[in-house]
């Protein structure tokens, strides 16, 4: 629990400052200016000082007879772990660092930081920061923090990564168009982070939406596990920053290539229900939408607006954000034709003309959301010589009091329905400039609510053969390799229950004619050496040899090459393997082990196109039975799947399997860092799919 930090009973601030100039004055003057000092105790700390802004000043914690809820730490760095120590000591069980020179400092910082994990955890002290701007709860209210001033109070809570980015969501709150419950300027993160402030605000009474700036999710996989529980509950809206800066690292395998950290958040929070802003204005757009407005039941939204040409550019807006117009029972249609001018529009969107006054809004607006087929409202409004902004903006205002329907605004403009907007704003009711951006917090209120209502799919399990792959593993690894090519890696294929075609390792040019006969003409060849993974890019795959002539020929030229080219690598010879049967798809089913998150498996398009298209679609691993058939509806290429002139349907009943096989495979063997089957040869609905060629790479 982290009530400390939001409802302490009584808070030190640990360099407490006479001087307006330092951090140490800010956050003192923060605690008294933002009303905390009616609710609880502060106690400035400051050896030098008898009394700060008209507080009893104390030398040390210990020197306060009273218990201390949370400390609040801004003194130089080289004495924040010995004051750390001292609140141990005193038994406080929370603490605020705000004072910097620790990870972002560099190795010695890194040290510094590492010694006050040790303290902190030696005392059972939980630890915000180091290098943060504090924390604020408006409904305290506590202003722990050294911004310039009090936001006011709201659904909202955020927690950011960055401190100045903070600053300036708190001046954009102050502004009036925000309110917050709680603010987290979370720091370095050495111990208190996004997951445990998830957990802690999930049943927050005051929060209807939680907000995340992060530039980095270590524990990836427990943040899933947590976001999955809290998304249930309320939404939660994130914005990633820097998700190129580690998709460049070297890798050997098509889905390597193919994956990143922008893929790995994208999937994770995809699984986690996390709703994902591109950008700070999106982030806040839908955070406002679904904060302060009933949750959207359907998809049907209805527009009011008192100009044609916005209202066709809201139409189309949303329209692209996948939402529909909604059809107005008959009553609603007569209604509005009998109240609303002959030129006036009774349909969606209704136009109730240019020279609409708030009583014409007002019974368009009350009609429309009395009708069953509506499920959201947007009310577009321009301001022309005879409309009453603000009288609109408070009628729009009460109307949405007690209603069970999200209504949105898009007051076009701005100088002159800027005091609309802030009386908008007063009932809680969103509003955006432009009718693309309303577009976009609508659909994101419909994903939220397909988060909240979807399916709670299992995490399926196979009866697969552990111990063999673990023999197989031990030994590429006791041979001093890393990675591990078709001839060896289709063990590991029937292990976990993925079927490979018939084929064998030959050693020799007869032996290969031999083997070959015994598969049954025509057959494929494909060079086996644990150094070439890629074998098309050598000529090492040879595709429907009809007799022993043209595999004689096949191998001799194959094995000629590579010791002539490649004379470094190891030659085994050459795998002769069954031709696959005709009529197949080929696609791709690939993981690549993301840093953050773990096994980041991949489903797209097979063969030779794959890193071409880059039709692919990512989950990590475990994933449900309805992420993996989500998996193969969300690639472009999906209607493939279903059958095109003439094509049967494929079985994407087998695709499921593979791709929960793969994903339970990686999950069991973690040292597996690449996985790539390509292609993956999809028969017809009913006939299953084939493994034809696979390549694994381990850690080192």
């Amino acid at each position: 629990m982290l009530n400390s930090f939001f409802e302490p009973s009584s808070v030190a601030v640990i360099g407490a400052s006479r001087d307006p100039a330092k951090l140490g004055y800010a956050v003192l003057h923060n605690l008294v200016e933002g009303g905390y000092v009616q609710k609880g105790a502060v106690y400035p700390i400051n050896p030098k000082a008898d009394e700060i802004l008209g507080l009893k000043a104390y030398a040390s914690v210990l020197d306060v007879p009273e218990t201390i809820d949370l400390a609040v730490i801004v003194i130089p760095y080289p004495y924040v772990p010995d004051a750390l120590r001292i609140c141990g000591q005193k038994g406080i069980p929370a603490a605020i660092v705000i004072s910097a020179g620790f990870r972002e400092a560099g190795m010695e910082g890194l040290e510094r930081e590492r010694e006050l994990l040790t303290i902190a955890n030696e005392y059972s002290i939980r630890l915000i920061g180091p290098n943060c701007l504090g924390v604020i709860d408006t409904f305290t209210p506590l202003n722990a923090s050294f911004s310039a001033g009090t936001p006011p109070s709201g659904p909202m809570a955020f927690m950011s990564q960055s401190g100045a980015l903070g600053t300036a969501i708190l001046d954009w709150a102050q502004a009036g168009r925000l309110g917050l419950a709680k603010f987290v300027s979370l720091g370095n993160k050495a111990d208190v982070s996004e997951i445990d402030l998830l957990q802690a605000w999930a049943d927050d009474p005051n929060t209807n939406a939680i907000l995340i700036y992060t530039e980095g999710l270590p524990n990836g996989e427990e943040f899933i596990r947590v976001a999955r529980e809290v998304t249930r509950k309320k939404p939660v809206v994130a914005i990633k920053s820097g998700v190129t800066q580690s998709g460049s690292r070297a890798v050997s395998s098509h889905t390597g290539s193919l994956a990143g950290s922008e893929q790995a958040y994208q999937a994770a929070f995809h699984q986690a229900g996390v709703l994902r802003a591109e950008s700070m204005e999106e982030l806040f757009d839908i955070a406002l939408a679904l904060g302060y407005q009933p949750l959207l039941k359907g998809d049907r939204i209805a527009i009011i607006t008192n100009a044609g040409g916005p209202g066709i550019l809201a139409t189309d807006a949303l329209e692209r954000a996948g939402m529909t117009l909604a059809r107005f029972e008959l009553e609603t249609l007569q209604a509005l034709e009998e109240f609303l001018p002959d030129a006036a529009s009774a349909a969606n969107p209704v136009d109730v003309l240019g020279d609409a006054r708030a009583d014409r809004y007002r019974f368009a607006l009350k009609k429309v959301a009395e009708d069953p087929n509506v499920d959201g409202l947007l009310v577009v409004l321009t301001p022309q010589a005879m409309t009453e902004i603000v009288r609109t903006a408070r009628d729009i205002g009460e109307l949405t009091r007690g209603l069970d329907k999200p209504v949105i605004t898009c007051f076009m403009g701005e100088a002159v329905i800027s005091k609309g907007i802030d009386i908008l704003a007063e009932y809680g009711v969103p509003n955006y400039p432009f009718p693309e951006r309303a577009a976009r917090a609508y659909n994101a209120m419909s994903r939220y609510r397909q988060i909240q209502t979807r399916p709670l799919s299992e995490y399926a399990s196979f009866d697969v053969d552990k111990k063999a792959t673990r023999s197989l593993l031990d030994q590429v690894r006791s041979e001093g390799r890393l990675t591990m090519g078709d001839a060896e890696a289709r063990a590991i294929l029937q292990a976990y229950g993925l079927k490979p075609p018939d084929s064998r390792l030959a050693a020799t040019p007869d032996e290969a004619v031999k083997i070959a006969a015994e598969i049954g003409f025509p057959v494929v060849l494909k060079i086996a050496s644990p150094d070439i993974l890629h074998k098309t890019d050598v000529g090492g795959v040879k595709v429907g040899l009809r007799n022993a002539e043209e595999v004689r020929d096949a191998f001799e030229l194959m094995t000629y090459r590579a010791e002539r080219y490649l004379p470094e690598a190891r030659l085994w010879g050459c795998q002769v393997q069954e031709m696959a049967p005709p009529g197949g798809l080929e696609v791709l089913v690939g993981m690549n082990r993301d840093p953050q998150f773990g096994p980041l498996v991949t489903f797209g398009l097979g063969g030779i196109y794959v890193e071409t298209l880059k039709d692919v679609t990512f989950r990590v691993a475990p994933f449900t039975i309805l992420d993996a058939e989500n998996m193969l509806a969300e690639i472009r290429a999906h209607a493939l799947l279903d059958g095109v002139r003439g094509q049967p349907p494929v079985d994407k009943e087998a695709i499921v399997a593979a791709l929960l096989r793969v994903g339970q495979l990686v999950c069991d063997f973690p040292e597996i860092t690449e996985i790539d089957i390509n292609p993956l040869i999809v028969y017809p609905r009913g006939q299953g799919a084939m493994a034809i060629d696979m390549r694994l790479v381990l850690s080192k």
